[in-house]
């Protein structure tokens, strides 16, 4: 059974090829001409070992914010196409990440309820020419798109890349867990026989 899935969106701002493979190894293949958050997904596939393609162009000579935000979008869109009927999935996944001096917390729930916690204090600084807060606008786009339940909680840091790598490095190793198949599990992992 393949769970992997491809999607192209195309808008006014954006240009957007991604596909993904939920069984893969870690493999990264990423360009979407923002560095840092080539860096932060090439993170996400090798720590949720998923094999993730992604190209992206978009109006970056106005800022990054469109570029990723639907990546966020297609990313999400990607796996819950990967994920099918979402029957036999742990469906729940949770990881505790160090970073340095920093400590993050991700618990998932792929429930088809979108709904994103995120406590990460952060100044409003840039890591080169990253805004630090589109990192929220990429998980909350991913989550309303993949319809997750995710709660990321940094307990402690002080490095904005350590917190930011921390928080995808956690997404991934959460993300991985709850998408895995367990064969113990008839159906989905729900009493209301649906997810």
């Amino acid at each position: 059974m393949s769970r992997s899935a491809s999607i192209e969106r195309i808008t006014k701002e954006t240009r957007i090829k991604l596909s993904i493979d939920l069984d893969g190894s870690g493999q990264g293949k990423i360009c979407t001409s923002v560095p840092f958050l080539d860096h932060m997904l090439d993170l996400f596939a090798r720590h949720g070992l998923f094999d993730l393609t992604v190209e992206a162009k978009g109006d970056i000579d106005i800022d990054f914010h469109h570029t990723v935000e639907d990546i966020g979008i297609v990313l999400g869109q990607a796996m819950k196409e990967a994920l099918g009927d979402k029957k036999g999935i742990r469906r729940y996944g949770q990881s505790v990440v160090p970073m340095d001096e920093t400590l993050a917390e991700v618990v998932a729930d792929l429930s088809g309820r979108p709904y994103l916690v995120y406590n990460v204090v952060l100044p409003k600084v840039k890591i080169g020419d990253f805004d630090v807060e589109l990192g929220r606008e990429f998980f909350q786009a991913f989550v309303n798109n993949v319809g997750a339940n995710l709660h990321i909680n940094v307990k402690y840091g002080d490095n904005v890349h350590h917190v930011l790598e921390a928080c995808f490095k956690g997404v991934a190793r959460a993300l991985d867990i709850a998408t895995q198949v367990d064969p113990r599990i008839d159906g989905v992992l729900s009493t209301k026989g649906k997810l």
